[in-house]
């Protein structure tokens, strides 16, 4: 309370009158919502030229990498050092970090004070007495022959630079940590522009008593962040107020120009105590602000960090004060020695006096007066807390817009409209002045209403901070390791390319030749198709596409002598469900229906047309007239098909219907179509390759190799049916237990292996069963599954060539993961995911090229080339609309078989028009024979 005498002359009206004379003279130390708004703004300007490569060396706010990238999930556990040094005073810790089902964090700790004269003094002293420090604390625990990491907790600029290329999910291994300049009022020779990790490893080994492991250097505000992580996974900011000030937090890897790699995110120091050293500022700094930085260790330097932290506020509050005092305005206009010594109001001395409880804090004014030698009256101890107050709101102010400007940031590159994160909050300021926390915390939100932000009080500082780093490297460097082990089985050599080109060779042959046809699982059935479309060929075609759920009737005009002139006209039909698996009277009658009223809808009820019947099943053929379905695929199940000649099972359809007829019917494979579309344009087109919903091929093989074909003169298309490779285990030393899983899982197991190795059918698939495997193994998602996750086909293969084409900071995954029910997947998720997609598809690609080298090397053989020059028309979604399926599958070809130069034709149309092409080409050699 206050002291009687004063007491009696205290009303509120005295207060208040007296503290608008205050506001009065300090109106320029009081900064308007709007203004604070401007400067958030201008922070926000700051971070962008720190974060550009061409702009940061002359950016005042540094945006330092730390090479941070991930925070805690909890799953973290293992026995740390930590070495914090940021003050006067450094602790050294050894952190226990336990995961067993409860998260639990043990610390032992010992501080060690810095003598002044180390502190000013040579740089190797003062690292020698770190090193000293550090030996005398292990020999207590008892564990200095352990060699144990340790994270390096050093609370000054520093430019970073991580360890060789470990890989990007997990570079926390720091190799440099260059000091850029001393502040804190430390000034040690001979370390400003030196990597003190080396400074601190020669100390330690000059001593030669013990050795450890220096993982991480980390900057105080990291290991705030990361302290505070551990307990609330939402936090993604670090903020110190305390000796000085500063911020860091997440930062997407694509905005930091200064770096290499998009993916992923890292912890950004922003460094902002320097916001103003280049001027930005000018218009906010008061004489006082200037008075301050003349008189300090580094003039001209970290400017905003004198506006803000408790080095400077005290010193603030004193210079105050002796204007006042010489302007008749306290203290009747006299002062004291110890009024007029710097430094000697000290910061704490506002944490008392700037109290919610008016009257406690009067008296505590008056204590601290009085000690400074002063008599203050009752108007003199108002003013003086009004003082206090005016400083430390603008102190908390400036530091709210700041932060706003980083919660907008990170608001925005999350794309989220309403932000939900935590911020965690460490130093002398924040924690022991309640006032100002409370203001800071009410102008944060005030200035960024949509983020919905927690401050959490970090209690074990950053010591624990570094630990955690250290704890967060080893976790992550053994899960990278673990899920590198799993992946690694989905990656293949060359050698083993070499054996899938090899293998497919000899499967080849064996599939033409009579005696081991029947054996061999790549069927290289003949398609009858002698030749390639001359551009002579005219007239109407139907063509009829069936390959999956849906189907197209095509109406196809071609005008004889004008190459590439073909007028086309469909319709899509669908396929129910019980259609696909009831019985082949039911599938055929609805194909003809289909058709039935396309010829209606073109005006052509009743026309007898040739007919291109594009069936996309593995055929037994011996006239192009006449397909024998060996087996069902993609999911049909008709009964009463297999066995059974399709175009027999169509014609009769059509007579049952009596409302058109077809004079001649081709029964054509889409990847024939697809070559003969392609061929159409491109006379070198003699191979035709589909990687879509299933994978096939085909190619011009000479007439003499076709043993199951009479005749040895000239060509004919043999449609390879490689989705069978495998069949008979020629794959099986490439096969993982993701590819079983998948297997076992279809209505054909066993069969089309290789097919199920690259198809859109199955590759979603497959990496589902890998993001399964890594979550059961607690490797992602915080091993937690989501109902959604575990069922089969949900993960479609269109999310693998979405997700490799995001670029856009890993949206496209977070958002493909929450239709998943994997809601509070993080950014490192997206990044595995990622991984994931792009090794399956990657496989898929290697194994498609590794096939079709055996293909067109054979063609060369065949030919007695020593080059070949050759086209390949491909059709199917997979090769088209994944962004890197055919430039890998482009690599592996040419480096499988160097002697061949392919081109890649990408059919428009491919089967539709393809079927009708045959069918032309059929009809022009059959007119051509009766002339």
């Amino acid at each position: 309370m206050l002291a009687s005498s004063l007491l009696a002359n205290y009303c509120t009206e005295l207060h208040d009158d007296q503290a608008l004379k205050v506001d009065k003279y300090l109106h320029h130390l009081q900064l308007s919502d709007e203004t604070l708004m401007d400067l958030s703004i201008r922070f926000r300007r700051e971070m962008d030229k720190g974060l550009c490569r061409d702009t940061n060396p002359t950016a005042a706010v540094k945006m330092l990498p730390t090479f941070v990238r991930s925070t805690p999930d909890g799953t973290e556990q293992g026995e740390f050092l930590s070495l914090d040094l940021g003050g006067s005073n450094f602790r050294v810790l050894l952190v226990k970090v336990m995961a067993d089902g409860k998260q639990k964090v043990e610390m032992e700790n010992q501080i060690y004070a810095i003598p002044e004269h180390l502190m000013r003094g040579n740089g190797s002293e003062l690292f020698d007495h770190i090193a000293d420090c550090l030996s005398n604390f292990l020999e207590k625990m008892g564990i200095k022959e352990k060699k144990l990491p340790l994270g390096f907790t050093f609370s000054f600029p520093c430019q970073q630079t991580k360890l060789d290329e470990i890989p990007q999910t997990f570079t926390l291994f720091v190799e440099k940590s260059v000091l850029m300049s001393w502040t804190k009022g430390f000034k040690s020779s001979g370390v400003e522009g030196k990597d003190v990790v080396s400074l601190l490893r020669k100390s330690i080994k000059k001593r030669g008593d013990f050795d450890i492991d220096i993982v991480a250097v980390v900057n105080d505000t990291v290991g705030t962040m990361m302290t505070c992580g551990y307990e609330d996974h939402h936090c993604e900011i670090g903020l110190i107020v305390g000796t000085g000030t500063n911020a860091c937090y997440m930062e997407q890897m694509r905005n930091l120009d200064v770096l290499d790699g998009d993916e992923g995110r890292m912890c950004v120091n922003t460094e902002w105590g320097a916001f103003g050293d280049d001027g930005a500022l000018e218009d906010l700094r008061t004489d006082i602000d200037r008075e301050i930085d003349a008189g300090s260790l580094n003039p001209g330097k970290q400017l905003f960090e004198k506006m803000i932290s408790g080095m400077y506020l005290g010193e603030l509050v004193r210079l105050i004060m002796v204007r006042m005092a010489k302007e008749q305005l306290l203290f009747q206009g006299k002062t004291t020695k110890e009024l007029l010594t710097t430094g000697s109001f000290n910061t704490r001395y506002i944490y008392t006096i700037d109290n919610d409880k008016d009257e406690e804090g009067l008296t505590s004014a008056e204590e601290v007066l009085r000690g400074m030698g002063l008599d203050p009256s009752v108007e003199d101890c108002i003013t003086t807390q009004r003082v206090c107050q005016i400083v430390s709101t603008r102190a908390a102010h400036l530091c709210a817009a700041s932060l706003a400007a980083v919660l907008r940031q990170i608001r925005d590159n999350k794309a989220a409209e309403k932000l939900r994160t935590t911020i965690g909050v460490d130093g002398s300021v924040y924690k022991n002045h309640q006032e100002f926390s409370r203001r800071l915390n009410k102008m944060v939100r005030r200035l960024v209403p949509d983020c919905d932000v927690r401050f959490l009080q970090s209690q074990d500082g950053s010591g624990k901070g570094a630990a955690m780093v250290t704890a967060v490297a080893y976790r992550l460097a053994a899960q990278h390791a673990e899920r590198q082990r799993v992946l690694d089985t989905l990656r293949l050599s060359r050698e083993q390319l070499l054996q899938v080109k090899k293998r497919m060779s000899e499967e080849m042959v064996r599939g033409l030749s009579k005696q081991n046809h029947e054996q061999g699982s790549v069927k290289m059935l003949p398609t009858y198709v002698r030749s390639t479309p001359d551009g002579t060929e005219h007239g109407d075609f139907l063509a009829l596409d069936l390959g999956g759920s849906s189907f197209r009737v095509l109406l196809v005009r071609m005008q004889s002598g004008k190459r590439h002139n073909v007028d086309m006209h469909h319709k899509i039909y669908s396929i129910p469900q019980e259609t696909m698996q009831g019985t082949g009277e039911e599938l055929f009658s609805h194909i003809v229906k289909c058709i039935a009223d396309f010829l209606e809808y073109m005006g052509m009820r009743g026309a007898s047309l040739p007919l291109g019947f594009t069936f996309s099943f593995p055929c037994h053929q011996s006239k192009l007239d006449q397909g024998i379905l060996l087996r069902w695929t993609k999911g049909f199940k008709a009964s009463g098909c297999v066995g059974e000649d399709v175009v027999m099972l169509l014609k009769d359809a059509v007579r049952r219907r009596q409302e058109f007829d077809l004079n001649f019917v081709a029964v054509v494979n889409d990847t024939v179509g697809t070559m003969m579309t392609c061929g159409y344009e491109d006379p070198k087109c003699e191979v035709g390759l589909i990687v879509g919903t299933g994978t096939n091929t085909c190619y011009m093989e000479e007439m003499h190799n076709i043993e199951l074909v009479d005749g040895d003169v000239g060509r004919m298309c043999v449609n390879v049916e490689w989705g069978a490779f495998g069949d008979n285990g020629e794959l099986d030393d490439f096969c993982t237990q993701f590819d079983h899983i998948v297997d076992e899982c279809t209505n054909n197991p066993g069969k089309q292996r290789y097919e199920k190795m690259i198809s859109g059918m199955y590759l979603g698939e497959i990496v589902r069963n890998v993001l399964m495997d890594f979550t059961e193994k607690g490797l992602l998602f915080r091993g937690q599954l989501s109902e959604r996750l575990k069922t089969r086909g949900i993960f479609e293969t269109k999310f693998l060539s979405q997700i490799e084409r995001d670029r856009l900071a890993m949206r496209q995954v977070r958002s493909i993961l929450q239709h998943l029910g994997l809601t509070s997947s993080t950014c490192d998720d997206s990044v595995v995911v990622k991984e994931v997609c792009s090794v399956v598809a990657r496989r898929a690609a290697q194994l498609c090229g590794a096939g079709l080298a055996a293909v067109v090397d054979k063609i060369r053989q065949n030919r007695n080339l020593n080059q070949l020059s050759i086209t390949v028309g491909v059709d199917g979604t997979l090769y088209k609309t994944h962004p890197h399926f055919s430039s890998v599958m482009q690599e592996t070809l040419q480096d499988l078989a160097p002697q061949c130069q392919v081109t890649f034709h990408k059919s428009e149309d491919g089967s539709g028009k393809g079927a009708a092409l045959i069918t032309a080409v059929a009809c022009r050699v059959n007119n051509e024979g009766h002339h």
